[in-house]
């Protein structure tokens, strides 16, 4: 008896660690299927918890899918922040390096931060939303700070357009990476900066 009880003290998690755990295992299962294919009993199942426990952290299925794709959101916007006063062109290859090692890392969170915007709940496409508007915006500011390059008002609105073109070309190919993993992360590394080069140059 004794034995048993050190084991389950072993196993008890912090709060911070059961949040953790269930956004994991959403996470894996939002990213292999459509938020409507998803059932909270799925995930408390496969947590090894009560669907009351998992409700306790999460009052509603959206309540959770929104917390799935917000984790994801605040770790892209960490990975992709730019150094102020750095040319671009300098951060690009070391950017990109960290970002895809993040989507290796948590292919599962990536998939299913990008079903956000095919949920029809407007709470989450709306995290969904600003997280590629403030990624938009590390870049913009990046370029405005760029030393190497003195942009004017009148390049902002085609430089808006071709930066959220290319996060979009740049989310796209990793997605089909994950997918099919032909390439090297060099090269898909290479791919991505030679077409935000593209977008960028006058």
């Amino acid at each position: 008896m004794a034995a048993n009880e050190g084991e389950r003290t072993r196993r008890r998690l912090s709060t911070e660690e059961r949040r953790e755990q269930l956004l994991s295992v959403g996470a894996r299962l939002f990213s292999e299927s459509p938020y409507e294919d998803v059932w909270i009993e799925q995930v408390a199942e496969l947590a090894g918890v009560s669907r009351g426990l998992l409700y306790h952290y999460f009052p509603t299925k959206r309540d959770f899918f929104a917390a799935v794709v917000e984790r994801e959101s605040k770790r892209m916007l960490r990975v992709t922040a730019a150094v102020p006063g750095v040319p671009v062109r300098e951060q690009i290859d070391a950017g990109l390096d960290t970002f895809l090692e993040y989507v290796q890392a948590h292919a599962h969170g990536f998939r299913a931060f990008h079903r956000a915007e095919a949920a029809g709940d407007q709470a989450v496409r709306r995290v969904y939303r600003e997280t590629l508007a403030a990624q938009q915006r590390q870049i913009l500011e990046a370029l405005a700070a760029d030393p190497e390059t003195a942009w004017t008002e009148e390049d902002l609105p085609a430089l808006r357009i071709a930066v959220r073109g290319w996060l979009a070309f740049m989310a796209a190919a990793c997605l089909e990476w994950l997918k099919e993993p032909g390439l090297s992360r060099d090269q898909v590394r290479d791919l991505c900066a030679r077409a935000l080069l593209g977008a960028i140059t006058p």
